[in-house]
Parts: structure tokens; sequence; C-alpha cells
């Protein structure tokens, strides 16, 4: 027999709600899975499945400066886009 050597520090299986959503902004295109689930205390984890980068994101996130435009590598124009629609969702 095999010695398993896997230490698990959470192994949950939750119920999440994903919304899939693609836009065009003036210069781009979002194509977004976005999930909610309880436990990132009432954030939502944000996928681009364009850019195959994510984050999790609340409201705090949101408001600051230079966050959207660090996580998903966008321009600043393009990241105003995204957090402007972001705002409708957390």
């Amino acid at each position: 027999m095999e010695k398993n050597d896997t230490t698990f520090l959470y192994d949950d299986i939750e119920k999440t709600r994903t919304r899939f959503v693609s836009f065009i902004g003036e210069a781009n295109r979002f194509d977004l899975a976005i999930i909610s689930t309880d436990r990132f205390y009432g954030k939502v984890i944000v996928l681009d499945l364009q850019s195959h980068r994510y984050a999790i994101i609340g409201q705090d996130d949101l408001d600051e400066p230079g966050y959207l435009e660090h996580i998903y590598q966008l321009s600043e124009e393009d990241a105003d886009e995204l957090r402007n629609f972001l705002y409708t969702v957390v």
C-alpha cells in the first residue's frame, strides 16, 4: 500500500451560482464567469475567460485604485468599463 503524502487544509463541496456574461466596451470585449459562493464573505470570483486571469472581488477591491488594472492587466479605460459593470454585480 502506498503512503498518501497529501495534507488537506480543507476539502469542502459547496453549491455555487455561476453567471456567464459577455459584453463589449469601447475598445475591448469581456467574457466573464462570475461565481458566487458563501466562502468569500460576500465577494465573488471573477474569471476573465480570455486572459485566464481571476480574482476574488468585493466592493472594497473595486474602490482600490489600480486594482483591476493590475489583476487583469488592463488599460485604465478598459478597467473602468469592467469596474462599472462589476459595481452592478458585487
